[in-house]
């Protein structure tokens, strides 16, 4: 959502950084660009008018221009003054939900905003993460199958949902529906209201009319961040009509210019509790404005990739792969596995999207044909393969990768090169089982003859120094690469990520 903005950013940075001095000039020339970068993400102007007017209150002095660094020091200037914006330095602000149950979660917003895939996201992370017992009920009578899409989503998540009662008004559903909750023994019960293509009197009468029924603890409002001023305007006129509590933006994964995150925290004062990141059930991210703000900035979210990780990747399978690593084994089936890992952490976009400084290499990461398609390419020719092929590859000749080819809908060349791959991949797992890795990527991860050694605290300071102009920390395949550990995953770095085209390992020119 915010790569637009991201690239005109650091572009601006860049210029700024590379001098040894600044001056005043100097640092109002660059607010002036940063000024037009933010209303060309379709930042509120009252919103880019007050964030300019603080960074420039602090940047042009002589703590900025008489500094060392003077522009890293105006990046943190700009970093804070944005932290500021989306909500402050505190910690994620989380649901309300400790009260006594059932604890009610109202959803507003306008139709094909997301409640009511929202509304299932919401339940699956209490359910998961919070373990809380969760019912969730539709109060949508108008649109059709509203009530039956929320019921089979409930399913899928393994949620209860309020039984669908024809004829019944919005009002009469929240009462059955606090009561069942409440004879159940939930901990939370999500409503689902109903929505309208556009703001109207009816809607909000009765959404005000459901609220002040059902008391809920949280009235959060659901938005299409892809509506950009649009959805400013709808937060702040729901705002006026209800006790709302909290933001939700839907289809941060799209490609909007980011400007209704930027500006619904500021123009209605209302916390961003979640993040729609994609359209799986689990594709509800906590919002956290640090983090968007070191995104904003090309600084990357490091922290919220690993703990992606740890949420999606099976602990027991990791520990099995990596005892059959320590054997020196490695088959096709290993591979997949790693391959699904990457895709449900986010895909190879999410997980760049979160590595610092990747919109500097964005042309070398497109040249390089980095994309989920051709991932799920690689997993589709793994699956057309016997259990014993995938088992003993050496097995797969000539006539086998014909029929996998066509089994998986290829051409036999793709075959090859995902055997060639894997190829590689195996020989690393050998070397690692014997404490040997060859050339530079042994001596990344400390191993050699002697096997496995922790780098010395001076080897660490040098690494981290020459980080920044040797490269991304596991980005695949680009110049000065370095492995990034993450649970249940091969370092995406150093050898590169397997089955991808254009990195080392594969028989086209790695960029």
């Amino acid at each position: 959502m915010f790569d637009a903005l991201t690239e005109r950013l650091t572009g601006v940075f860049d210029r700024l950084t590379g001098r040894g001095a600044l001056s005043e000039k100097d640092v109002e020339a660059g607010l002036r660009e940063i000024r037009v970068a933010l209303l060309e993400a379709d930042v509120a102007l009252p919103v880019v008018k007050t964030f300019i007017a603080r960074v420039k209150d602090e940047a042009v002095g002589e703590a900025v221009i008489r500094s060392v660094k003077p522009g890293q020091q105006l990046i943190k200037i700009v970093h804070d003054a944005l932290v500021d914006m989306l909500g402050g330095e505190g910690p994620p602000e989380g649901l309300r939900i400790a009260g006594e149950p059932p604890n009610i979660i109202m959803m507003a917003g306008l139709q094909g905003s997301g409640k009511t895939t929202t509304t299932a996201k919401i339940a699956l992370r209490l359910t998961k993460l919070d373990r809380k017992k969760v019912m969730v009920a539709s109060l949508d009578v108008r649109r059709p199958a509203a009530m039956e899409q929320l019921a089979t989503l409930a399913r899928a998540i393994h949620v209860d949902c309020l039984g669908i009662v024809a004829g019944q008004s919005p009002e009469d559903i929240a009462r059955r529906a606090i009561q069942t909750a409440r004879l159940g023994g939930h901990d939370v019960l999500i409503l689902d209201t109903a929505g309208r293509t556009t703001l109207d009197d009816d809607m909000m009468r009765e959404a005000a009319s459901i609220a002040g029924l059902a008391r809920p603890s949280e009235i959060l409002l659901v938005a299409d961040s892809l509506t950009g001023q649009d959805a400013v305007e709808t937060a702040r006129r729901f705002h006026e009509r209800l006790p709302l509590t909290g933001l939700v933006l839907t289809r941060a994964d799209g490609d909007g210019r980011g400007g209704a995150a930027l500006s619904m925290r500021a123009v209605t004062g209302l916390p961003i509790k979640f993040l729609g990141v994609s359209e799986r059930p689990d594709g509800l991210e906590a919002f956290d404005a640090r983090r968007v703000a070191g995104r904003i900035l090309g600084q990357g979210d490091i922290v919220s990739l690993v703990e992606k990780a740890a949420q999606q990747v099976d602990r027991d399978e990791a520990e099995k792969l990596a005892k059959k690593i320590q054997k020196g084994v490695f088959d096709l089936d290993d591979m997949e596995k790693q391959l699904t890992q990457v895709l449900s952490i986010g895909g190879l976009k999410g997980i760049m999207g979160m590595l610092p400084g990747v919109q500097k290499l964005k042309n070398q990461v497109s040249e390089a044909s980095l994309d989920d398609k051709q991932i799920r390419r690689q997993i589709g020719i793994i699956r057309s393969m016997t259990k014993q092929e995938r088992a003993k590859p050496d097995l797969i000749d000539g006539k086998r990768r014909r029929r996998i080819a066509k089994g998986a809908g290829v051409d036999v060349a793709e075959v090859n090169r995902l055997l060639k791959m894997h190829r590689s991949m195996a020989d690393m797992a050998k070397a690692m089982g014997k404490g040997q890795l060859p050339g530079a990527l042994g001596q990344a991860l400390g191993m050699g003859k002697g096997g496995m050694r922790a780098p010395s605290p001076e080897q660490i300071k040098a690494m981290a120094a020459k980080a920044p102009s040797q490269g991304l920390p596991g980005l695949p395949g680009l110049p000065g690469a370095k492995p990034l550990g993450l649970p249940g995953l091969p370092p995406l770095g150093g050898s590169g990520l397997p089955g991808l085209p254009g990195l080392p390992g594969s028989d086209k020119k790695s960029t």
